[in-house]
């Protein structure tokens, strides 16, 4: 029988993967992996804040990496050399955000747990935000789909679709900030952009259509998050790296099946 906090962790996981999953072929579709990271090291800066100003940690977070998200793809638009960009924003933001959690007084602040994650000590309060969070995540995907799909393929023909590439940008400008907010207590900052990544690089190995990645990814991820787990009570590892590296060996035994396959 798990104990409760395992089963809370497994759960917290699981209703993560939900959103990275179908957010996370996107991102690999789109080549936004540097902006995954860069939107992630911000949300360091966005519990900074929260802790110091006396606010909600997730709120905190999802008004940072927002800004960061709505930043980062304003300068896309505006034909800015983005490498260098990306660069400077990620780790500005990650460094600002350490420094000033440096000088807190009279909070206690771990910072290994956001750089990480614990999703071991996920709480039913947390639980419930990251289901909220992963449903709210999944709809705006699902309800704009098609149009995501169009766009991503050829901005010109979604144009002609009637769809506004800018508005489907900032729509996964938002997904992917959510997804940061409540996925940072599970893998912290340094790992979300890997759950994103690599769940989605293992599905792309097999899928057929875009239907097929993001459902492939979403297993994907929460085999990972279950092996993890595993692999951390078994041998005492850290819990959000282990899930990373259940991660990495899933996409390792992917590309491996797809060569011999080829």
């Amino acid at each position: 029988m798990f104990d409760d906090f395992l089963l809370r962790a497994a759960l917290a996981g699981v209703g993560v993967t939900l959103a990275t999953g179908p957010l996370g072929a996107f991102v690999v579709w789109r080549r936004m992996a540097y902006f995954g990271d860069a939107t992630a090291h911000a949300a360091i800066l966005g519990v900074a804040l929260s802790l110091g100003f006396g606010v909600s940690v997730y709120v905190g977070t999802l008004a940072v990496a927002l800004a960061m998200a709505v930043t980062v793809a304003g300068l896309a638009g505006r034909g800015h050399a983005m490498d260098t960009t990306l660069g400077v924003l990620a780790h500005s933001a990650l460094a600002v955000g350490l420094v000033a959690a440096s000088f807190l007084t009279g909070v206690r602040v771990d910072l290994s747990a956001w750089l990480f994650g614990d999703i071991l000590a996920v709480s039913r309060t947390d639980l419930a935000v990251v289901w909220g969070g992963a449903v709210l995540v999944l709809a705006l995907l699902i309800w704009r789909w098609q149009a995501l799909l169009t766009t991503t393929l050829n901005e010109d023909l979604a144009v002609a679709a009637g769809h506004d590439p800018r508005r489907e940008r900032l729509v996964l400008v938002l997904a992917l900030a959510l997804v940061v907010a409540v996925a940072i207590k599970i893998v912290g900052s340094l790992l979300i952009a890997a759950l994103l990544i690599v769940p989605a690089a293992t599905a792309r190995q097999f899928a057929r259509t875009p239907e097929e990645m993001a459902l492939g990814a979403t297993i994907a991820g929460a085999l990972s998050v279950l092996a993890g787990l595993a692999a951390s009570l078994q041998f005492d590892t850290p819990a959000g790296p282990s899930i990373v590296t259940g991660a990495s060996v899933l996409f390792g035994g992917a590309l491996l099946i797809g060569r011999l396959k080829r």
